[in-house]
């Protein structure tokens, strides 16, 4: 295979164990659920990975300004991507690194199983293969090995397509018409971007790979679906029963068997048991079973602090009944300061990768002349985690009273009022 081979490089090996150990844990198939033992998964750590996406895109806006066609073009390539970014995102917290890839009209979004760092520099991605598999007319499987590197200062894609293990040409997959390379002058970065998460990789401090949030959560996260398992099966389990002499549910003669009744009546309560006693006294034994459900949810609770510390968010975020109450966004800052600091470092990752994303599509647009060349201005603007909408009402009309900006503008923004029904509003305030 040499250059296309699917071996990782040295010291990779432990890495892609972790990854795939969270990456299972993500979808929802963790190696430590037992059906025998009665073991099942609440899929926390794809709601830890989900929080941690949401939090960092929340509010977000990117944005390329400027007069050009390749301005126009690009936020128009931006645009179409807008809707994966919260994936792309969730994905990298649950693999650790995701590859963003210009493919075309799209943006290819690649897991560590679709792509194999062959080089990197200082860090930073500078070889890899990338891999896509689709099916034939006749439903035959080809894969396509996509190959970036730097080649004597020339930036060269290669394409290889293989089916069965043999070689097969591009006309005769399902990417024909594709260039079997393309090569870019004037090129000084990859034409990919990589996210990766902001903590440092303690398997291989060398892989430019990142590790998942949840890495060193497993093992809480395990524990997390034992306690939830049993005390889902104590619930279950937690049903009165009434056990009966059969003798007592008889009339003379009469016996209805099978349905449980007595006497050919209707069957019984389904939390009554008929058993055989001996005929001699009474037999009604009542069984209610006691839950430890206080108990179970301060275990739960524990683990769930655990999880949280150890996933880069602040004490008691996950914990049951953790937050109560309405607090200010100085409040919520203060008290989630752990927080705040980790989405803020997963969003520098996020604007490193966007402007490797902005910078692999001008190039392509260069060679395919999808767009002329010319100035843009890219502005990524993050929301606000801790934002308060009425707090943010109070500061803005203090504003509109220290004659700082308008009563309209302030109608507009926070009372959803058209230009002409502010400029109403506000007049009738004024007369009056």
């Amino acid at each position: 295979m040499g250059i296309f081979s699917r071996k990782n490089r040295r010291g990779e090996d432990a890495v892609g164990a972790v990854v795939r150990r969270c990456a299972a844990a993500y979808s929802g198939k963790p190696d430590w659920v037992s059906p025998d033992d009665g073991i099942f998964t609440v899929n926390f750590a794809r709601t830890v990975c989900a929080e941690t996406a949401r939090l960092a895109l929340l509010g977000t806006r990117i944005s390329v300004s400027g007069n050009s066609a390749r301005a126009v073009w690009l936020q128009r390539q931006l645009d179409a991507f807008a809707p994966v970014w919260r994936r792309a995102v969730e994905l990298m917290c649950a693999y650790g690194t995701v590859i963003l890839k210009p493919s075309g009209d799209s943006v290819d979004v690649m897991t560590p199983d679709r792509f194999t760092v062959l080089d990197s520099d200082g860090g930073r991605v500078t070889a890899a293969v990338f891999r896509d598999v689709r099916r034939g007319v006749g439903g035959e499987l080809f894969e396509r090995l996509e190959y970036h590197r730097f080649v004597g200062g020339v930036y060269v894609v290669s394409n290889r397509c293989v089916r069965g293990g043999r070689d097969v040409p591009l006309d005769a997959s399902p990417w024909a018409g594709l260039s079997r390379e393309v090569r870019f002058t004037g090129v000084s970065r990859p034409l990919f971007a990589v996210l990766r998460t902001p903590s440092a990789n303690n398997l291989d401090p060398s892989s430019p790979l990142g590790l998942p949030i949840i890495a060193d959560a497993l093992s809480e996260l395990c524990d997390l679906d034992v306690a939830v398992s049993r005390a889902s099966r104590e619930v279950r389990d937690s049903k009165r029963t009434v056990l009966i002499d059969s003798d007592r549910l008889m009339l003379p003669g009469r016996l209805k068997r099978g349905g449980g009744g007595v006497g050919g009546g209707a069957p019984l309560p389904d939390f009554v048991r008929a058993v055989f006693g001996t005929g001699a006294g009474e037999v009604y034994h009542e069984i209610n079973p006691t839950l430890n459900t206080a108990d179970r949810l301060l275990g739960i609770d524990a683990i769930l602090y655990g999880i949280g510390v150890k996933c880069g968010f602040s004490s008691g975020y996950f914990v049951r009944g953790g937050k109560s109450g309405v607090m200010t966004a100085t409040e919520v800052e203060a008290n989630d300061r752990r927080t705040v600091e980790h989405i803020r470092d997963i969003r520098v990752c996020i604007e490193s990768a966007v402007r490797e994303l902005v910078y692999a599509l001008g190039a392509f647009a260069d060679v395919s002349g999808a767009a002329p060349s010319g100035s843009f201005e890219l502005t990524l603007d993050f929301g606000d985690i801790t934002y308060n909408r009425d707090e943010d009402r109070r500061r803005w009309y203090e504003y509109v009273r220290d004659g700082r900006v308008s009563f309209e503008y302030f109608l507009q923004r926070f009372e959803g009022e058209s230009r002409e029904g502010a400029a109403e509003i506000a007049g009738g305030a004024r007369l009056v």
